[in-house]
């Protein structure tokens, strides 16, 4: 059997390179939010800001701990994150 790249790996290289993905990604995730699927539109956000920015960059950026934003886009959180075009502009930026 050949090796493959993982698919994290390849959405992360992607992420980087092309900003029309990031921001399909990002369109993505904010319209399973609107649509009540509020698991996919978390860990699409979450795999955004791994690819982007980190949890670390973006709680800096944002002023919010990085502990608060990890709760808030873990999938078992009960309480829906509030998207604010502060805490996701820095997503949709290229990374670096």
């Amino acid at each position: 059997m050949a090796l493959t790249r993982d698919f994290k790996e390849t959405i992360l290289a992607r992420v980087q390179r092309d900003g029309k993905y990031r921001e399909a990604l990002f369109t993505e995730a904010i319209n399973a939010y609107l649509a009540g699927d509020t698991a996919t539109g978390k860990a699409i956000l979450r795999d955004l800001v791994n690819a982007t920015i980190g949890f670390e960059g973006l709680a800096a950026e944002i002023k919010k701990p990085s502990k608060s934003l990890h709760r808030m886009l873990r999938l078992t959180a009960t309480r829906t994150p509030r998207i604010s075009s502060a805490s996701s502009a820095p997503c949709r930026r290229k990374p670096g």
